[in-house]
């Protein structure tokens, strides 16, 4: 069975940091692509980056230099750094497993998902 456990979300000060975790069990984690997302209230879910499976990692234009993706292999889990936080950063955040081919942006393209993680920034 599959599992994605986020955690780190939290209440925070427009321009301060968090860290997100998602520590992935049930399958090879080595071998798998895993990408972030979030959703705001209202709006669709918004890729974010994601780490490739030989450790390099891509990050989307609208968090570039502020959102930084990692992983610890050993640890079975991928990081999301979020610096510079701003109120519309503020959103639920969720990890996935990419299990199909297509852009890397597609939700569809992720059969697992996290249960999601709430990222609250104050102004």
């Amino acid at each position: 069975q599959v599992q994605l456990v986020e955690s780190g979300g939290g209440l925070v000060q427009a321009g301060g940091s968090l860290r997100l975790s998602c520590a992935a069990a049930g399958r090879t984690f080595t071998s798998d692509a895993m990408g972030w997302f979030r959703q705001a209230p209202g709006k669709e879910r918004e890729f974010l980056g994601i780490s490739w499976s030989g450790g390099s990692t891509s990050t989307a234009d609208s968090v570039k230099g502020r959102f930084t993706i990692s992983r610890d292999n050993a640890k079975s889990t991928v990081y999301l750094q979020m610096n510079s936080l701003k109120v519309e950063d503020t959103a639920v955040y969720y990890c996935a497993v990419r299990t199909a081919f297509g852009s890397v942006w597609s939700p569809s393209a992720y059969a697992y998902w996290g249960q999601g993680t709430q990222v609250t920034v104050s102004s």
